[in-house]
Order: structure tokens, then C-alpha cells, then sequence
């Protein structure tokens, strides 16, 4: 049997010839859904046309339409232009072994802010994760911005039925592929883990809320985030400012239909201002609750015991907001007047000035500076990051399900970033860049306590590991891992904070 024909794998669809590459299996731009192009634009997504012969799985397929991600250089990101279209609902699987072996399987969703990102990004490479852990490992491109999270259904009279979830229902449609074909691939389908960072992570928390997507996996890892969506009526408002901004009256279906995908994503860049970087306001197109597709916030499903038997990991960098403050131009000139008016945008007024006594006197106990962007980073940082983690696994443990917490705090070189937005991506894929990361012996232990601990919760559903130790489900006591320099469990780290948040309803947070 020559090497081509033993990369060849038989799916529902056809066959597959992938390539063998460092001592693993790779099948690049493998479609699991039909193109949603043309009248299936803003439609759920549709199975995949069956082909005949042997299709090549060779290289990676289109990824969603977007902008130019920003920050490469800073986050250490390697900068790829990969080709662009609406036909990219592809997906990329790395496994050890074409054999019954029946392997844990990963299922990485990207983030970018339901913006941007892809599967197939240098940063989201599963090699180091496939091999280190006998895993088979997925990654997937959906929809983004208005071309999976534009809700049209109201604004265009129901000629165009999209609820705003398109983008989540193809996150769906590949889980099903995975469930349908993984054990072609040397996988087991009934011991899947997703896992995500960012829109990501907040995706998984979706997912978890999602009828459609009950009983696709056993486990979720959720990096920084765990609970993002719009109410119907946010959902309603953006799209009817879309159309203005595109110059399209609601009722011009075929003009919205002709428009070109660059058109579209040139409209939504402009109506945000050439940024969707806003955390107290998150990105504009997002999860929407609808009461079907998404029947509540993955909070208020979890509370309810509405997301079942699932374990859950979820957890957060201490310092995510800096990653975006500090691309904006002069953010430490913030003086206390500023800082003011903004949390007064995200949080009710007469919490405000509570808040920023508790936050100041925590960095005070800590050493550390007390600026009003100091403040206001940290409280940024918790309301959209990490007490949507806090409470999800809070709200998993009461109903008797294993649920685990952990909060990253290994700090970036690059001044001022401290234990910013996704820096411990790379550590998790074994990625890491020294300018960005940092290097040293503390770097590579934390990057194998990290990856051990992922793929032991993907094995077991327990993140315990020889080179990590003991982590204990977070229950009453709040047992937190604490990933960094030198990692160990804590109970309830930074609670004075936490406990700020305890007015707070779910709904303003992430």
C-alpha cells in the first residue's frame, strides 16, 4: 500500500486524501457544510453534497470574510493572509492514527470577537496538542460578523429569515460532523471536548445554552469568556442601522442581496468606526437570545441546570483588558473624570463609586499602581472576562456537576500588558513567542503544566496532572488554579473583588 492510500479516509460525504507530516495525520479544508453562497446566504447551514472519487484534503480551505486582524505584532500572532470567501465552512483535523483506537477528541472554536480569526491561523496549530497527547484534534471556520451574526428576519419583514445565530448553527453543523466521522480519524465521538479563547470561549458557553448542540460533546474548556449574547431588540436596532449605513431601505431585498461580501464587511467596519474593540459594549454582532436557537444567556441556562452533565473548565487572564487598552492612543492619560464616565456606560450609576474603592484598595494591598486606567482595566477585565467564568462554574458545582476554575496571571514582557487577553493561547498550543510570551525554564514549565492539564480534563474530565498536581473541582471553598510562574490552587483568589459584582445581575456581564 503506498502513503497516499493510506492517508485516504472514508467520510458520509466521500473520501478524503490527507497528508502525513511529523509522525502525524493531517486533513486540511475538509467542507462540512454546503457553501453558504448565493440564496443560502443568511441561512442555516445545509449538509454537504456527497462527491465521488478521492477529494484532496491537502490544504486549508477559505476562511469567513473579515478585516485585517489588529495587534499581530503585539500578541506575537505570525501574520498569514489566508485566502477569503463566503464558501469557508471548513474544518482541519490533526490525528496520530487511521486506526479503532477511539483517541479523546479536541474541538477548537476560535475567537476574533465573532469578527475575525479562523482555524487554519498559525496560532491555532493542533500539532503540539495531537502529539503530546494521543488526542485527535479539530479546528473550525464559521460565519462572522453580518454574515453570521446579522439578525434580518424583523427588518426585512421576514424576507430574509436570519435569527442572528447562523454563525452558532454552523459551530453546531461541525460538531455533528465530528460526532458523524471522527472515529474515521482514530477519534471516539463520545468523549469530545470543545474549547475556545475569547469569542471563542463564548461561543462554548453559547453552545452549551444550545438545544441544537446537546449531547455533542462531554467537556468544555472556556478561555476567556463563557457568557456572551444580545437581546432580540440590540439585535433588531443593528441591523436596522446596518442597512442605513450600507444606504439599503429594508424593504430592497435584492439590493442587500447583491451586495458584495467586501461591501458587507466594509459596512459593519464603518458603523463601528473602524474598530470592534469595545469592551464595555462588546462586539455589535453577537449570539442573539431568541428563544429558540438560543432560548437564554448561558448564565441564567446554567443556573436553571439547563446545560445538563457537561464539565466545564473556565477561567481567565488577570489583566485581559490591557491587551486592548493599550492600543488605544494615550489610555494611561485616563484621569479620574474619565474613568467615571465610562464605567457609568456598563455599570449602574450608584454602584459606580463602590466599585472603584473596592478596586483601588485591592491593587493597594497588592503594591500595585493605582492610576484610574489601572481601575478601570481591572473592572473592565472582570466584568466581561472573568466573573461570567466565575459564575458559570459556580453555577455547574451547585447542581452537582464537576466544574473547575483556574485564573492566568503569568505576566507578557511587553510594558504595561501584564497577563493581557490571550497570552495564554500560545501556551496552551505550545506556541510561544519570546517577545510576546516571554521564554526561560518558567516559561516552558507553565506551557507543559497547561498543555497536561487540557489534555488530562479532554482524557478524563479531570485537569489533574503529574507535572501540574492536584486541581480540585472549585466548590464552596472557590479552589482556583492559578497558572504562572509558579502554579498552585487558591481558595477564592481576589474575592474582595468578586464580591463587588454580587449586585450585578448576569445580564450586564460579558
Amino acid at each position: 500500500m503506498s502513503q497516499n492510500e493510506k492517508t485516504v479516509v472514508k467520510t458520509e460525504s466521500g473520501r478524503l486524501q490527507g497528508s502525513f507530516e511529523d509522525d502525524l495525520y493531517i486533513f486540511r479544508g475538509i467542507p462540512y457544510a454546503a457553501p453558504p453562497v448565493g440564496d443560502r446566504r443568511w441561512l442555516p447551514p445545509a449538509p454537504v453534497k456527497p462527491w465521488k472519487g478521492v477529494r484532496p484534503a491537502l490544504a486549508f480551505g477559505q476562511i469567513s470574510m473579515q478585516p485585517p486582524m489588529p495587534g499581530g505584532m503585539m500578541t506575537g500572532e505570525k501574520v498569514v493572509e489566508e485566502p477569503q470567501g463566503e464558501d469557508c465552512l471548513f474544518l482541519n483535523v490533526w490525528t496520530p492514527g487511521l486506526d479503532n483506537t477511539r483517541r479523546p477528541v479536541m474541538v477548537w472554536i476560535h475567537g476574533g470577537g465573532f469578527m475575525m480569526g479562523s482555524g487554519s491561523s498559525p496560532m491555532s496549530d493542533g500539532k503540539a496538542l495531537a502529539k503530546h497527547g494521543n488526542v485527535v484534534f479539530v479546528t473550525i471556520n464559521y460565519r462572522l460578523g453580518p454574515l453570521g451574526f446579522l439578525r434580518l428576519t424583523e427588518v426585512t419583514g421576514g424576507k430574509i429569515p436570519s435569527t442572528g445565530n447562523e454563525g452558532m448553527l454552523d459551530q453546531v453543523a461541525a460538531l455533528r460532523w465530528v460526532q458523524d466521522n471522527i472515529a474515521s480519524f482514530g477519534g471516539d465521538p463520545a468523549n469530545v471536548t470543545v474549547f475556545g479563547e475569547s469569542a471563542g470561549g463564548m461561543s462554548v458557553g453559547t453552545l452549551l445554552a444550545m438545544p441544537k448542540a446537546r449531547g455533542l460533546f462531554r467537556k468544555a474548556i472556556l478561555q476567556s469568556g463563557a457568557s456572551t449574547a444580545r437581546p432580540v431588540d440590540f439585535a433588531m436596532e443593528t441591523a436596522g442601522r446596518f442597512l442605513e449605513t450600507l444606504g439599503i431601505k429594508p424593504n430592497d431585498i435584492n439590493a442587500l442581496r447583491a451586495c458584495s461580501p467586501e461591501q458587507l464587511i466594509s459596512g459593519y467596519f464603518k458603523m463601528t468606526s473602524g474598530s470592534i474593540w469595545s469592551l464595555n459594549k462588546g462586539a455589535l454582532m453577537e449570539p442573539v437570545v431568541d428563544g429558540d436557537i438560543l432560548p437564554a444567556l448561558p448564565l441564567e441556562a446554567a443556573r436553571r441546570g439547563a446545560i445538563g452533565n457537561v464539565i466545564i473548565m473556565a477561567g481567565s487572564t488577570l489583566d485581559e483588558a490591557r491587551l486592548f487598552e493599550m492600543m488605544v492612543p494615550n489610555a494611561m492619560a485616563l484621569d479620574e473624570t474619565g474613568m467615571v464616565n465610562r464605567l457609568q456606560e456598563f455599570l449602574p450609576r450608584e454602584n459606580v463609586q463602590d466599585f472603584i474603592r473596592v478596586y483601588r484598595d485591592a491593587r493597594v494591598k497588592r503594591g500595585a499602581a493605582v492610576s484610574p486606567a489601572d481601575i478601570l482595566w481591572d473592572i473592565e477585565t472582570d466584568l466581561q472576562f472573568r466573573m461570567p467564568a466565575v459564575r458559570l462554574v459556580e453555577a455547574q458545582c451547585r447542581h452537582g456537576v464537576p466544574a473547575y476554575s483556574y485564573l492566568f496571571t503569568w505576566e507578557s514582557p511587553v510594558p504595561g500588558l501584564g497577563a493581557c487577553h490571550g497570552l495564554d493561547v500560545g501556551f496552551v498550543f505550545g506556541d510561544y513567542v519570546k517577545e510576546f510570551h516571554g521564554s526561560g525554564p518558567a516559561a516552558d514549565r507553565l506551557a507543559m503544566n497547561m498543555q497536561d492539564a487540557w489534555i488530562a480534563f479532554a482524557r478524563t474530565g479531570h485537569p489533574a496532572c503529574e507535572s501540574l498536581g492536584d486541581w480540585p473541582v472549585y466548590g464552596n471553598s472557590r479552589k482556583t488554579m492559578i497558572l504562572g510562574k509558579e502554579s498552585h490552587v487558591e481558595d477564592a483568589p481576589y474575592e474582595e473583588r468578586r464580591l463587588a459584582w454580587d449586585a450585578i445581575p448576569d445580564a450586564m456581564l460579558g
